[in-house]
């Protein structure tokens, strides 16, 4: 690869050693293309017979890049475009927590969505995942991704990591993926390389002790802590982690990996280089926060000022409708008549949270009350907890991308609201009336590229 850094170059020569010209020979060669599958929505790619990501059970290489915003799997949720080496999150989870249990969990630094994607698939149904977002134009492909997986318990904010203090104690586990100078993804995007210095390493360092600091506190005594970059130098990550180690008595935690994988154990964690692995350059460390017997104090959740419960007798009828019935599920109302939907067990969390953090989205969008009339969101034609024999017109691969162009669909007959599937996976909400269908979806997703 040319146009390399001499200091990135020299860096990773004092790095890799006797590695560094197979390091350089992996950078000129093509980037690997991998997906990963939502195991809650299956569809035809998931009988596909295509190579396994090594240590992601539902990851996959694919041998070509297809259009990927032409297919309505893709735009339904039933997988998502990951890159193969982050994947190891997963694994690491596997073995370090026990994911059986109801988990309290927070992605900080979450989007466009892919490891949130992915802890979502491995939490219990009772678990609660905030994946949060500083930056506010990166939320909206954030709570994009996370409506297409289809989770009513996966909640989206827009947040600096310093407004999480007063959740002291709160979580299980936090995930800190951490802004980066992005040195593994130098294959895949060149720009990175152009605008890498020593000088933003060192900012990007003390962004993300900055970060750590905030996210510690975060811990229930004896949680998880996790903290992943993608990029290769010292101060970024081993560094980093054992800084963090040292100021918090935090634990190391080891994994156990099969060598074939070709994952490095640094000693401070664990770093994927294109040149051993079939992915981009990332690196995980995991730890443990003490455990010293103390609970964090929990005041009694307030009244929520945004959201307000709906009594049980309204939430029958709304549930009776739209969610599977072997969902036990809670409604909330603002003073827009938006209703939005999660988890039963969630209610109390969604206050309590609510109070703390004033741009959390607790639930998954419903809809909204226009007098006596239910409009759906578009959110809850993707949701896994949508009734299985609700009304609605399967689409053929053609028409599904007419819908999701808005485009006139004909021959299709019926009356009142329709959900719009291809291939069993629902894509959004269309109305018939008499002479004409009313296209619901929504017109920031629509498909322009055609």
């Amino acid at each position: 690869m040319t146009g390399l850094p001499p200091d990135f170059s020299s860096q990773m020569q004092a790095l890799l050693g006797p590695e560094f010209p197979a390091f350089l020979e992996a950078l000129d060669q093509p980037a690997p293309l991998s997906i990963r599958l939502n195991p809650a929505k299956p569809s035809g790619w998931t009988t596909k017979d295509l190579e396994p990501v090594p240590w992601h059970p539902q990851g996959r290489y694919l041998p070509e890049r297809p259009q990927f915003t032409l297919d309505p799997a893709f735009q339904a949720g039933a997988y998502y475009v990951q890159e193969a080496s982050s994947m190891l999150i997963g694994e690491a989870l596997r073995q370090i927590l026990d994911l059986s249990l109801p988990l309290r969990a927070l992605d900080l630094c979450a989007a466009p969505g892919g490891k949130t994607t992915l802890l979502a698939s491995l939490l219990t149904e009772d678990s609660l995942l905030v994946a949060n977002e500083v930056i506010q134009s990166r939320t909206l492909p954030l709570r994009h991704n996370i409506a297409k997986w289809g989770l009513p318990n996966v909640w989206a904010c827009n947040h600096d990591s310093r407004e999480f203090a007063p959740l002291e104690g709160y979580f299980d586990l936090v995930l800190v993926d951490a802004p980066c100078s992005g040195e593994g993804l130098f294959r895949k995007d060149p720009d990175a390389a152009a605008e890498w210095s020593l000088n933003n390493v060192e900012l990007c360092c003390g962004r993300q002790k900055r970060i750590l600091a905030d996210a510690a506190p975060l811990l229930r005594p004896g949680g998880i802590l996790l903290y992943s970059t993608c990029t290769f130098n010292h101060r970024e990550d081993g560094e980093n982690a054992r800084w963090l180690a040292e100021q918090y008595g935090f634990s190391l935690l080891p994994l156990s990996l099969p060598p074939e994988w070709g994952i490095v154990d640094t000693g401070a964690g664990y770093q994927c280089y294109p040149h051993r692995v079939k992915g981009e350059g990332f690196f995980l460390a995991c730890f443990q926060k003490p455990d010293d017997g103390k609970k964090a104090d929990r005041a009694k959740p307030r009244q929520n000022k945004k959201w307000s419960a709906l009594a049980k007798i309204e939430t029958g009828t709304l549930a009776k409708d739209w969610i599977h019935p072997e969902k036990e599920v809670s409604f909330l109302q603002n003073e827009k008549q938006e209703l939005r939907f999660l988890p039963a067990g969630l209610l109390e969390e969604a206050a309590y949270l609510s109070n703390h953090l004033y741009r959390l989205l607790p639930g998954q969008s419903f809809g909204e009350q226009k007098g006596k009339d239910t409009i759906p969101s578009p959110e809850l034609a993707l949701s896994t907890w949508v009734r299985t024999d609700i009304p609605c017109c399967e689409l053929s691969e053609y028409q599904a991308l007419q819908f999701m162009r808005k485009e006139p669909l004909a021959g299709i007959a019926g009356a009142g609201w329709r959900l719009m599937r291809c291939e069993g996976l629902g894509l959004g909400w269309a109305k018939l009336l008499p002479n004409r269908l009313n296209n619901y979806f929504p017109t920031e997703w629509r498909i322009r590229n055609l």
